[in-house]
């Protein structure tokens, strides 16, 4: 394997054929889904030049399409847990990214530690979606910190978001539609101004499962709604638009 990267127990490289772009995963911990790669997708106009964080960043794998699809100058992901950190570090190395790819292994609560207020152009972030102690809860540590706000509330990523971010930077997230009239008022109380809002759907006649947002820092209210995106046809096949996004067109 390039450069000698060396795999753990249960671990795998997967090839995200793009760019010769490859992501470590632990097939027993977390893996990327679908959401990841809409979010890359949906902020994929990020200025050439710019400075960006991905906040709960995982394996990496935002990041790291975000350098195949961006001319970004560099992208600090911030992970809280050891484990999933290492697997993103090795990524980075196996990708040859490290004048491109910075990681930090802390919570995004202490990101003050690391960078001054007003650092980002951009923000990008798949946080958890479920609050903390509600619906089924897996078992494993990794998959429950992923997936609830165990170590970081939806408010603690928007208001790091304000504090990091420069004046009209741009935030990017994923999250789930049921809990988007949270989000939407929390970004407004933290001056970050809601611009673009894109729901997800498995298909036509499905209900939305995942909304993609875009937010300003200190922008003038104007919200608008993208086309609906639909994952699957009515033939159960990707549609054009998401084979794409995958480059398999």
């Amino acid at each position: 394997m390039e450069k000698n990267i060396r795999l753990k127990e249960n671990e795998r490289v997967d090839d995200l054929e793009f760019k010769g772009l490859k992501i470590i995963q632990n097939k027993e911990g977390f893996c990327f889904g679908i959401d990841s790669i809409l979010l890359s997708d949906f902020a994929k106009n990020i200025k050439k030049g710019a400075k960006v964080l991905d906040l709960g960043t995982g394996t990496g794998i935002i990041a790291t399409l975000l350098c195949g699809k961006t001319e970004l100058s560099e992208i600090t992901g911030i992970e809280v847990q050891e484990e999933v950190y290492d697997m993103a570090k090795r990524s980075i190395q196996l990708n040859h990214l490290e004048d491109r790819f910075k990681i930090i292994q802390d919570n995004i609560l202490n990101l003050n530690k690391y960078f001054e207020k007003n650092t980002f152009d951009a923000i990008v972030t798949n946080p958890p979606y479920k609050k903390k102690e509600t619906g089924i809860q897996n078992e494993d540590t990794r998959k429950l910190i992923s997936r609830h706000e165990i170590e970081a509330s939806i408010e603690d990523f928007v208001k790091i978001s304000k504090e990091m971010l420069k004046d009209k930077g741009e935030f990017y997230i994923v999250y789930r539609p049921e809990r988007l009239v949270d989000l939407l008022s929390i970004m407004r109380k933290n001056k970050i101004e809601p611009k673009k809002i894109r729901f997800v759907y498995s298909n036509i006649q499905a209900v939305s499962k995942l909304v993609l947002v875009q937010g300003v820092k200190n922008a003038k209210p104007f919200l608008k709604l993208e086309p609906n995106l639909y994952i699957y046809d009515e033939k159960g096949n990707y549609t054009d638009e998401i084979s794409k996004i995958y480059h398999k067109k």
